[in-house]
């Protein structure tokens, strides 16, 4: 039996940026070597990309090439299966010595609004 649903609303890529909701990174990606489009979460900017108050010897562009390459890293090692890619690095966001966290990002492959393929980074917990 074939099921025929109605689309109530939909939210497009193009509305969440517009929105603040996703924040396109795509010309920093080119440069780390992605040929693609890539956004990152508004949440994932203010936890990981955004410069803690106080926190010496960072900056966001810097933080962003860290994140974007550390994927671009971990695509090239292939170990992940599907569409999604859930990948670690560490970021300072204090200024205690030593090693910084250790902390876990998810990547989605999909479609752009166009229907070409684009990157989305976020947090863990976010669709």
């Amino acid at each position: 039996m074939t099921e025929k649903w109605t689309v109530i609303d939909a939210y497009t890529r193009g509305q969440a940026m517009a929105d603040g909701v996703l924040i396109d990174v795509t010309e920093v990606a080119k440069e780390t070597g992605f040929r693609i489009p890539v956004a990152v979460t508004a949440a994932l900017w203010a936890e990981y990309v955004a410069v803690p108050t106080g926190v010496g010897d960072q900056d966001e562009r810097g933080r962003l090439w860290d994140v974007l390459f550390m994927l671009l890293v971990a695509i090239r090692r292939g170990r992940g299966f599907g569409a999604e890619l859930r990948y670690h690095l560490h970021v300072r966001n204090d200024n205690r010595d030593g090693e910084p966290p250790l902390v876990e990002l998810k990547a989605v492959c999909g479609p752009a609004d166009d229907g070409s393929p684009c990157v989305t980074v976020m947090l863990p917990d976010e669709d």
